[in-house]
């Protein structure tokens, strides 16, 4: 398996942060499939909307420290989900949040790969020079 950019500390931080919440995040994405499902068939969604607010709120927990913009997308899908409306358009909702916050933990992925990449030939060329 090939390794990627070595990280300083920080940078091993943020992206052992940003893969453990990706894989709450696929949880949460398949409780809301599931919801869909559930308005295809006919069926009450609210179980559903209780499992998923107990699936999300580690992962609120998790970016909250690091990445709380990201946090603050769970925490409004969440709040729609939990709001008045047709079961469909919470889905739908729900749907589009769970697509935005993977689209920026990607994007804040590439990110902490790039400002926290290690000069392999920096880091020989200063310890050389001692």
């Amino acid at each position: 398996m090939a390794t990627g950019p070595k990280l300083d500390g920080a940078g091993n931080v943020k992206i052992v942060t940003i893969h453990e919440a990706q894989a709450i995040l696929q949880r949460c994405h398949g409780i809301v499939e599931g919801m869909a499902l559930d308005v295809k068939n006919s069926r009450p969604i609210a179980g559903r909307v209780q499992q998923l607010k107990r699936a999300a709120t580690p992962l609120i927990g998790k970016l909250k420290g690091q990445f709380g913009m990201i946090a603050d997308v769970v925490v409004a899908m969440l709040l729609s989900a939990t709001r008045g409306g047709g079961d469909a358009q919470k889905v739908r909702g729900m749907r589009e949040g769970i697509a935005s916050v993977r689209t920026q933990l990607e994007i804040a992925e590439a990110k902490v790969l790039e400002k926290h990449a290690i000069d392999d030939h920096k880091e020989k060329a200063e310890a050389s020079a001692d």
